[in-house]
């Protein structure tokens, strides 16, 4: 409803969108959603721009470039290796039910500290708590190369960092979104969300997830209190998947 309130008190002449919320009146070019025809979330966004009924036959994929320099800097500054990293993403502002939990987070991490490379913790100031559970779930020899980044790095050195790693992995979030535009090879995890609905933009991307009878249920929480759509995707699913997407992508 707020959305439409905004355009309307600014006495904005033709209003655009899709039928819902009671927003009669606010929205004076009312669509009628047919969300079969629209089954992504950019697809819905992008038929509101075009005549009704219309569908997008093209939707270009979001593309973002790194800044050397700065990168370089954030090097210096955290103390990373420009090598070969891993960067992992366990938080999602949306909430638990798009949270893979820390300690399948750290199985994976382990797996890529024992190749040798770094692990990169991303996320916002909220998220430093579930960050450091994924390094205190590992061996603590492994630790020394995982840094918790977490709340220590402004959106444009997320999009950096992202951009340097060699490889992310995330749960369905805004990072994960990031990681596609800048074309790191990506795995994106799916819990309570859909692949079909949010997928990450990009052909250097993967998705993993499992069936399950109540989802995907798009839900903050888990109604029912198990969380098994997270917890049954074992870290060998994600490994796996991201195994073969490095090997299609020539990344050893």
């Amino acid at each position: 409803l707020k959305s439409a309130l905004l355009p309307w008190l600014a006495g904005i002449p033709r209003r655009t969108g899709w039928r819902g919320e009671m927003r009669y009146g606010l929205v004076n070019d009312l669509r009628h959603p047919d969300w079969q025809r629209y089954p992504r979330m950019v697809d819905r966004f992008v038929a509101l721009a075009l005549e009704p009924g219309a569908l997008p036959t093209s939707v270009p994929a979001p593309a973002l470039r790194r800044d050397e320099a700065n990168l370089e800097a954030l090097y210096q500054r955290h103390r990373l290796a420009g090598g070969s990293a891993l960067a992992l993403a366990p938080g999602a502002e949306f909430g638990v039910a798009k949270r893979w939990p820390p300690e399948h987070f750290a199985r994976l991490a382990e797996h890529w500290l024992a190749r040798g490379w770094q692990v990169w913790l991303l996320g916002s100031r909220q998220d430093q708590e579930l960050a450091e559970a994924v390094r205190l779930h590992l061996a603590d020899g492994l630790r020394d190369a995982c840094f918790n980044l977490a709340g220590r790095t402004s959106l444009e050195d997320a999009i950096d960092l992202l951009a340097g790693a060699q490889a992310m992995v995330s749960n369905d979030s805004g990072l994960m979104h990031i990681a596609a535009a800048v074309g790191t090879p990506l795995v994106a995890v799916y819990g309570a969300s859909s692949p079909e609905f949010t997928p990450p933009l990009s052909s250097r991307a993967a998705t993993a997830s499992i069936p399950v009878d109540c989802g995907p249920c798009f839900q903050r929480r888990c109604p029912l209190g198990h969380l098994r759509c997270l917890r049954e995707l074992m870290p060998g699913q994600v490994i796996e998947a991201m195994e073969g997407l490095l090997a299609k992508h020539g990344v050893k």
